[in-house]
């Protein structure tokens, strides 16, 4: 009777371990899940910023400059960047269209050169040219610079113009 009982005793005990183990586990699976969800909620960096085409800005009524990444695409009017030529620059950046501060902005009319700075929380933009041609609208050809808080860089060309 004493080997029927303890045989007994330890059944119960493997039993009820077995248990535990098993709500451990879908504990743990339950755990795993929730942090699988939290992180599909992060937006990761793919180290690449798309810039894409848009249509001139309605916003911009007088003097602006508009720039385009080559000169068949300017002529073809598609544009990556534009600015009211003093307040404002817009573009179309990660699938989205942004305005965005001028914090500086060169006089074009002293030097050869232009250069822009823009920025807002998420992009600050660097926009450097030389003048190529000086008609009633001055012509451009330079470097637009797009850097991201998370160190994300892109540089391209671009060409275009500025005038009233």
């Amino acid at each position: 009777m004493k080997y029927v009982i303890i045989f007994f005793s330890a059944f119960l005990l493997a039993a009820c371990k077995k248990e535990q183990q098993t709500v451990s586990n879908y504990a743990l699976a339950e755990d795993s899940l929730t942090t699988v969800q939290d992180t599909t909620k992060i937006e990761v960096s793919t180290g690449k910023i798309s810039v894409e085409n848009f249509p001139f800005p309605k916003e911009i009524k007088e003097c602006s400059c508009y720039f385009a990444k080559n000169k068949k695409d300017f002529e073809a009017e598609k544009y990556i960047y534009a600015d009211d030529a003093g307040k404002t620059a817009y573009m179309k950046l990660d699938g989205k269209r942004v305005a965005m501060n001028l914090i500086s902005s060169s006089d074009m009319e002293v030097d050869e050169e232009l250069n822009k700075e823009i920025e807002n929380e998420n992009y600050k933009i660097s926009v450097k040219g030389k003048k190529i041609k000086n008609e009633e609208a001055l012509l451009f050809e330079g470097t637009l610079i797009i850097e991201k808080p998370d160190g994300t860089v892109v540089t391209m060309p671009i060409y275009g113009e500025c005038g009233c």
